[in-house]
C-alpha cells in the first residue's frame, strides 16, 4: 500500500529472492486453492446441516448437539493445535506443515464421507481439523515470505478475499452434491480438489522456516485444547438441557475457564510460549484479534441457525439455500481486495468500524425476519454482511501479520487463525445454545399431546419437532405452525445478542485501531524505515536481512 511518492521503496527487491519474487502470485494462487478447501468444507457443511440431522438413509439422525460437535470438533482440535502448527512451521519449514496438513485433511475427509453415525462423524472431523491446523497458517505465512512488504496488504485482501469465494461456491456445490448424491458427497469432494493442491504446492511453493526457532510449548497446547472443549461442551450442554445452572453444565464450563486461566499463566511465564503474550501489550495489536474473535462470534452463530431458518421454515432446498447466500460470498470477493485502498484514504480505525456496523446490523435484520420477509430483503442483508466482512478481516489482518517478524510469520498466522476459529467455535457454541434454549421454551408448551417418550426429543429443535410430527401422522399436524413460530422467535432472540457481539466488537475498534496518521507508516513499504511502528520495519532493506531471506 505504497505511495506513489515514495521511492525508498527500491532497497525491497534483495529481501525475496528474485527467482520467488517473479513467480509470487501463481504462489498466492496455490494458497488461495488450500484456503479454498478448508473454508468450503465448513460452508457446505452448514447447508448440509439439514440433510445429515434426517434420520437415515438419507442422513444420519444428527441432533442439533451433534451438529454442533461435527462443527466445534473440527474447530477446537483446529484452534487447539494452530499454536503448535504455526510453531513447527516456523522450525521445520511451512511448505513441509502445508503439505502435511493438506494430506491428513484429505484423508479425513474421506473418513467422514462414509461416517455411519453422528460419532463417527464427530471423530473424523475432529481429523480434518488436525490437518486444517497445518494448512490455514502455514498459507498466510508463506505469503508473508514471498510478498514485500508493500505488497503484502493486497495480497492479504486476495487471500481474504477467497474466504467469499469458499462462501459462495461451498453452499451451491453442497446444495448440488445433496440434489445428485449422498450426503457424504459433501466430504469426498474435497479430495481431487487435495491431490491438485498437492500437485501445484510441490512444484510452485518455496519453502521458508525461522532461522532461530523455539521449542514446541506442549503443556500450553494441551491447556488451551483442553480448556476451550471443556468448556464449549459445558456451553452446549447448557443449551441442551435448557438450564445453565445444571452441575453437569456448571462443573466443565467453569473447569474449562479455570484451566484457559492456568494456560495464560503457563505462557505469560515460559521461556518458549506457544503465544507470546507480550503482543497483546499492543492495544492495536488486541483490538485487532479481539475484532477477528468477536465478527466470527456472531456471524458463525447465525450461519448455523440461518441454515434451518432458510430451509425448514422457508422450505427452500439445499441448493437454493446456498444460492441465496451468493450476495454475502459476492460482497467479500469484490471488497476485500479493495480493502486497502479505503484503508489508505480513511484509516484502519473508522474503515473496521464501519465493517462492524454493518455487520451489526445485519445481523440485527435477522430479528425481523419471519416466514413471509421478501427474497430480496434477505438478499440486501447477506450483501451488506459480506461487505462488512470484506472490510474488517484484511485490515485486521495486515495489522497482526505485521506486527511480528517476518521469521515469525508461522506464529503471527496462528493467533489470527486461532482467535478467529475460536471465536466462531464459541459462536456455534453459545449462539446455538441460546437457540436451541429458546425454541426449548417456546415450544413445550404445544407437546402436551405428544407421546412421553417423545416429547423431550420433540423439544430440541425445529427439525426434531418437525420430524416427530411427521412420525405422528395427522395428529402431529397441529405442532408444525407453533413448532415455526418458536423457531422464528428464538431465532430473534440470538439475532438480537449477535448484534449485540459485533456492536461489542465496533466499539473495541473504534477505540484502539490506529487512526488514518498512525496506520499509515505501519503500511508503507520497508523503506519507509524509522516510522514503520512494527519491528519489521527497524532494519529495513538492511544487508543481514536480505542475507536472511536469501537462506529462507
Amino acid at each position: 500500500m505504497s505511495q506513489p511518492s515514495s521511492p525508498p521503496a527500491a532497497p525491497t527487491g534483495p529481501r525475496i529472492p528474485e527467482a520467488v519474487h517473479r513467480r509470487r502470485w501463481a504462489v498466492l494462487g496455490v494458497l488461495m486453492l488450500s484456503l479454498l478447501i478448508v473454508v468450503l468444507d465448513n460452508s457446505i457443511l452448514n447447508v448440509a446441516v439439514r440433510t445429515i440431522a434426517t434420520p437415515a438413509p438419507t442422513g444420519i439422525g444428527a441432533t442439533q448437539s451433534q451438529l454442533e460437535w461435527a462443527i466445534n470438533s473440527y474447530t477446537l482440535v483446529f484452534a487447539g493445535l494452530l499454536f503448535t502448527s504455526g510453531l513447527l512451521g516456523d522450525r521445520l519449514g511451512r511448505k513441509k506443515v502445508l503439505l502435511f496438513g493438506i494430506v491428513v485433511f484429505g484423508i479425513g475427509s474421506a473418513l467422514a464421507a462414509f461416517s455411519g453415525s453422528p460419532g463417527e462423524l464427530i471423530a473424523y472431523r475432529a481429523v480434518m481439523g488436525l490437518g486444517a491446523a497445518f494448512v490455514m497458517p502455514a498459507t498466510l505465512a508463506v505469503l508473508m515470505n514471498v510478498f514485500e512488504r508493500d505488497e503484502q496488504p493486497k495480497a492479504i485482501g486476495i487471500w481474504a478475499g477467497s474466504v467469499g469465494l469458499a462462501i459462495a461456491i461451498g453452499p451451491i456445490t453442497g446444495g448440488i452434491l445433496l440434489e445428485h448424491f449422498w450426503w457424504g458427497s459433501i466430504f469426498l469432494v474435497n479430495v481431487p480438489v487435495v491431490l491438485l493442491a498437492l500437485a501445484l504446492m510441490m512444484w510452485l511453493v518455496p519453502d521458508s522456516r525461522d532461522p532461530e526457532p523455539g521449542r514446541v510449548d506442549v503443556p500450553g497446547v494441551l491447556l488451551s485444547v483442553v480448556g476451550l472443549v471443556l468448556l464449549v461442551y459445558g456451553i452446549i450442554r447448557g443449551g441442551e438441557l435448557a438450564d445453565f445452572t445444571d452441575p453437569t453444565v456448571l462443573a466443565p464450563a467453569l473447569g474449562g475457564l479455570a484451566v484457559l486461566v492456568l494456560f495464560v499463566l503457563h505462557e505469560r511465564r515460559s521461556d518458549h510460549p506457544a503465544i507470546d503474550m507480550t503482543y497483546f501489550k499492543r492495544p492495536a495489536f488486541s483490538a485487532a484479534v479481539a475484532a477477528i474473535a468477536l465478527v466470527f462470534f456472531a456471524l458463525m452463530g447465525v450461519t448455523f441457525f440461518s441454515a434451518f431458518y432458510l430451509q425448514s421454515v422457508r422450505g427452500y432446498s439445499a441448493l437454493q439455500s446456498g444460492l441465496l447466500i451468493l450476495p454475502l460470498a459476492v460482497a467479500q470477493m469484490v471488497f476485500a481486495p479493495r480493502a486497502r485502498l479505503v484503508v489508505e484514504r480513511f484509516g484502519a480505525k473508522a474503515v473496521c468500524t464501519a465493517g462492524m456496523l454493518l455487520v451489526a446490523l445485519g445481523l440485527a435484520a435477522f430479528a425481523f425476519f419471519d416466514a413471509a420477509t421478501p427474497i430480496w430483503v434477505m438478499e440486501v442483508v447477506f450483501f451488506l454482511q459480506g461487505a462488512g466482512m470484506a472490510h474488517i478481516m484484511p485490515p485486521v489482518t495486515v495489522a497482526i501479520m505485521q506486527a511480528l517478524p517476518r521469521e515469525k510469520a508461522g506464529s503471527g498466522s496462528a493467533i489470527n487463525n486461532t482467535f478467529r476459529q475460536v471465536g466462531g467455535a464459541l459462536g456455534v457454541a453459545v449462539l446455538g445454545s441460546v437457540l436451541s434454549s429458546a425454541y426449548r421454551g417456546e415450544i413445550e408448551g404445544h407437546l402436551g399431546g405428544v407421546p412421553a417418550a417423545l416429547r423431550d426429543t420433540a423439544g430440541e429443535s425445529v427439525e426434531a419437532t418437525l420430524a416427530v410430527a411427521e412420525k405422528l401422522g395427522p395428529a402431529g399436524r397441529d405442532l408444525v405452525a407453533p413448532a415455526y413460530d418458536a423457531f422464528l422467535s428464538a431465532m430473534h432472540l440470538t439475532a438480537v445478542a449477535s448484534a449485540v457481539i459485533a456492536l461489542v466488537g465496533a466499539a473495541v475498534v473504534a477505540a484502539f485501531l490506529p487512526g488514518r496518521t498512525p496506520a499509515g507508516p505501519a503500511q508503507t513499504p520497508p523503506g519507509g524505515g524509522p516510522e514503520g511502528e512494527s519491528p519489521r520495519t527497524s532494519v529495513p532493506g538492511s544487508g543481514a536481512e536480505a542475507g536472511e531471506s536469501a537462506r529462507r
